[in-house]
């Protein structure tokens, strides 16, 4: 393969990115996002592609010049040394994670080694290529995290903010909070320049159909059950998807290295309302559209019923957190972030997203993620 150096792309471009897990669904999104905003950058993707990485999410990407797609994992120290010195790399952005909390309950392992080992061995890397190497390279190595690892909050606590301490209640939260306290660690320890970011729950494009709103999504169209743990009543801050990496981008112009920085949508509902309310846009759009009903004929509008008849209430997941919420106010006064999406306006672009992206999601349910679904949610 050839690098971007070799192309004689290095001088003629500006910030030069890794992008690790760029091939999921944050991670692709900050892709097109980054791609699309910094045309003068380039960006490589490191991804593994396991069962939530998929090439198709990174679209036209592959084509530019200043784009390259490398398949391997964090945890390969040497592969990740040699891309950063070889394409000249001034920053990492890493977004590779297992994600899923229900996968960490029933299968903890996979979570220390990507979460905690890989990180571990990105941040060893960085700092071979970037400081023991004499480079003396400005650089950033960007983590990007999670707002579990604060831990669960009472209806009448206040959000969370970047000072809030630590208090992880699965295996999943647990990792990530040990992967932030490394990427600190090696901060304040070797001098490597960082910055974290603590987001609330995203949605938007190519999500993996195992997350509660493209499940949702594609449950109405197959006629399946709408899973929906304990009472419904869990509350958690939704971000789209490209809100946060217009964060993400915020952090990485103007955060300051070693800091902090929580990125929220200002938009918490309930689990259940945000079923509904799914369900309800659904019909809205089946209702509106005959080619739409034609593509769905087994979905509840077509059949005289409505979505939410599909809700079942299944038994509660182990440790399952009531409540989050993230106070970005930090991020506001320091950064200029602010969403620019509403949960309306975001819940909508991604339903249509779904509905136009039918080849996408239909070939990632082909995969094994519809085996495990069944294993673990009523059917």
């Amino acid at each position: 393969m050839v690098s971007l150096r070799e192309k004689g792309l290095a001088s003629s471009l500006g910030r030069s990115l890794l992008v690790t897990g760029g091939a999921g669904f944050i991670g692709a999104n900050f892709v097109h996002y980054w791609l699309g905003h910094h045309p003068q950058d380039r960006v490589v993707v490191l991804d593994a592609l396991t069962y939530a990485g998929n090439m198709a999410s990174l679209g036209g990407c592959l084509e530019q010049d200043n784009f390259r797609f490398v398949h391997g994992d964090i945890g390969d120290q040497d592969l990740v040394e040699t891309l950063l010195a070889e394409e000249g790399l001034d920053t990492v952005v890493n977004f590779a994670a297992e994600s899923h909390v229900d996968r960490s309950i029933h299968g903890p392992d996979p979570f220390v080694t990507t979460n905690v080992v890989g990180t571990h061995s990105l941040l060893k890397a960085a700092k071979k290529v970037w400081l023991d190497g004499g480079s003396g390279r400005p650089h950033r190595f960007h983590h990007v995290s999670t707002d579990e690892v604060y831990g669960s909050l009472a209806p009448e606590e206040p959000s969370f903010t970047e000072t809030s301490p630590y208090a992880p209640n699965s295996p999943y939260s647990a990792s990530k909070a040990a992967s932030d306290h490394l990427v600190r660690a090696y901060h304040h320890t070797y001098g490597l320049e960082v910055s974290t970011s603590n987001c609330s729950n995203n949605y938007g494009p190519y999500q993996f159909p195992e997350k509660l709103i493209p499940l949702i999504i594609l449950n109405i169209l197959e006629a399946k059950q709408l899973p929906i743990y304990g009472d419904g009543l869990n509350i958690r801050d939704w971000l789209y998807v490209e809100d946060h990496c217009r964060g993400i981008d915020l952090v990485l112009r103007k955060g300051r290295a070693g800091e902090v920085y929580n990125i929220g949508g200002n938009n918490e509902w309930p689990n259940i309302e945000i079923v509904r309310l799914v369900c309800a846009l659904v019909d809205e759009r089946l209702g509106a559209s005959e080619p739409l009903r034609q593509r769905f004929p087994r979905s509840p509008f077509c059949l005289g019923r409505t979505a939410e008849s599909l809700i079942t209430f299944v038994k509660d997941r182990p440790g399952h957190d009531r409540r989050y919420a993230i106070n970005a106010g930090k991020s506001r006064n320091e950064l200029g972030y602010a969403p620019l999406e509403s949960f309306e306006t975001g819940i909508r672009k991604t339903i249509d997203w779904y509905l136009a992206s039918e080849a996408w999601w239909r070939a990632v349910m082909n995969g094994s993620y519809r085996t495990w679904l069944e294993m673990h949610y009523a059917s």
